[in-house]
């Protein structure tokens, strides 16, 4: 399995006016500018997903939106509570194994420190080893089996200005 994680974009900041809960902050104007600019590096690397799962909280939610309709993916696209803040690595690989027929490709979208967090557990065995996503930075990790634990290996880590000069 092809795993490719995405960190949210740029989001209007905590405490911001009129965003009470964190689960509410929208993505800036640049933060949307900027991951039309990802997806179209995505494009570029002729990626594909079977699934894109997110985060329901409305920042990951949009751009998780904004890469299924560049990909004109949207019926591909789910969402997931075991990728919101304080959610479940176990969970989440439970739900993904057992997605029937076994994607090949699956997006998943989220917020740190999260997505650092998983790709640490699946790449090392050990979430506290130091990884860093930037907003708007992509992963890809190569599974063979998957599982709650080291299984998996990073082919790469792009942050947002790598994939601008790709788009």
């Amino acid at each position: 399995m092809n795993l490719y994680i995405l960190r949210h974009g740029l989001a209007v900041e905590p405490g911001t006016p009129g965003d009470a809960l964190d689960a509410d902050r929208p993505l800036t104007p640049k933060g949307e500018r900027k991951l039309w600019q990802i997806a179209e590096a995505m494009a570029a690397l002729e990626l594909s997903f079977d699934i894109i799962l997110s985060s329901p909280y409305l920042r990951a939610r949009q751009t998780a939106e904004i890469v299924a309709e560049a990909f004109k993916a949207r019926k591909k696209l789910e969402f997931s509570d075991s990728l919101a803040p304080g959610g479940s690595p176990k969970k989440l690989m439970e739900f993904l194994d057992r997605l029937k027929p076994a994607p090949e490709s699956v997006m998943l979208v989220g917020h740190e420190p999260y997505l650092s967090g998983l790709v640490s557990l699946l790449v090392s065995g050990d979430a506290s080893f130091p990884v860093v996503m930037k907003k708007g930075g992509l992963c890809k990790l190569v599974i063979e089996s998957l599982e709650s634990g080291r299984c998996a290996e990073l082919e790469w880590l792009l942050t947002p200005k790598q994939m601008a000069l790709m788009a």
